[in-house]
């Protein structure tokens, strides 16, 4: 089959890899009906260091079963699937918690001899525990949206549920990329009252008020404080989710948090240090957030997508062909696009 490997910074190349089979008795195979560029994956995009064993790329995925293994109870060929974007048993004590994450018997796409997702197909170990099956058709004009609960929505859910966003709340989004926007949706699905999104570019700030943010603040730094502090009433905002993961974002979401607030950080940090000091300290700061478990977030938010009272693929503002996948890296990490929808 066919599949994306990354060899370089800047070097992304489709190529021939094996198909993949049933290994174990609790595997599944996928044809993969659609799968996306993330922006975690442009920080390697950015920074990865030549190697002749590339990455194989790729971590959300939906597509079709197409075979099983003997073990596998909860899914047939010919079902539509998504995949979370890391794989677990979810059955053990963490994954109970929902805190597939941190399952020890799971493991990340890509890596250890499991297939990425930026391909023609996968195997998926621990189907049952992984996969959550989908009640549309393969050609279902929900896919893209569904397509979402793979990571980017569920993150973002991720950032609004840990910092308790709850009705009535005001809350602060950083960062205008696809994670912010998702945020900006959740926050809404939870009842805040107040979002404000802080991002500086047009096209994407635009879809973000048509999300459910009430204000937007192009500002950063002092000058964003100020702003989001003028907004309401001097104090900041009861919640900020922090969709970056750069320490400057880190350090606006303390300046625009209310004292007594949350700030919840999603974005996958690039620093090691994180900013938080004495004066944080004096103003009882909640920081939370991490990796999300998406597939605790998956059943939960898939009737706001089947329903359509959400519409998180109009995140998707370019569609590739998986020939043209390096195209799609460049276009995402040159700002030309938002997020880069593969179609094998």
């Amino acid at each position: 089959m066919r599949a994306t490997l990354m060899y370089a910074a800047h070097d992304v190349r489709v190529e021939d890899v094996a198909d993949p089979k049933i290994q174990q008795p609790t595997d599944a195979v996928v044809r993969i009906l659609l799968s996306c560029v993330c922006g975690s994956d442009l920080w390697p995009y950015k920074s990865l260091e030549h190697t002749d064993t590339p990455r194989h790329m790729g971590h959300e995925f939906l597509g079709v079963v197409e075979e099983t293994g003997t073990d596998v109870r909860t899914l047939k060929a010919g079902d539509v699937v998504v995949a979370p974007f890391v794989w677990a048993d979810n059955t053990c004590a963490y994954c109970r918690e929902g805190l597939q994450t941190s399952c020890p018997h799971g493991g990340q796409w890509g890596v250890d001899g499991v297939d990425g997702g930026q391909g023609q197909a996968a195997r998926v170990p621990f189907a049952d525990g992984t996969l959550v099956r989908l009640p549309v058709a393969e050609d279902s004009a929900l896919l893209p949206d569904l397509l979402t609960l793979s990571d980017v929505l569920c993150t973002g859910y991720h950032a609004a549920r840990t910092a308790g966003v709850g009705r009535g709340d005001s809350v602060t989004v950083i960062g205008d990329g696809a994670v912010g926007l998702s945020a900006v949706i959740s926050a809404r699905l939870l009842g805040a009252e107040q979002i404000v999104l802080m991002g500086r570019h047009r096209s994407r700030t635009d879809l973000g008020r048509e999300f459910g943010a009430t204000d937007v603040v192009a500002e950063r730094g002092d000058e964003g404080v100020a702003r989001i502090r003028e907004l309401t009433g001097g104090q900041g905002t009861r919640k900020v989710l922090e969709c970056v993961g750069l320490k400057d974002a880190l350090v606006q979401g303390f300046g625009v948090v209310r004292d007594g607030g949350t700030v919840s950080r999603v974005g996958a940090p690039q620093f090691t240090d994180v900013p938080f000091g004495f004066g944080d300290f004096m103003r009882n700061i909640t920081l939370t957030g991490g990796v999300a478990p998406a597939r605790a977030y998956i059943e939960e938010l898939m009737p706001h997508v089947l329903d359509g009272s959400i519409r998180p693929g109009r995140v998707f503002d370019r569609t590739v062909s998986l020939e043209d996948i390096a195209d799609g890296y460049r276009a995402m990490n040159d700002r030309e696009a938002l997020k880069t929808l593969v179609r094998p």
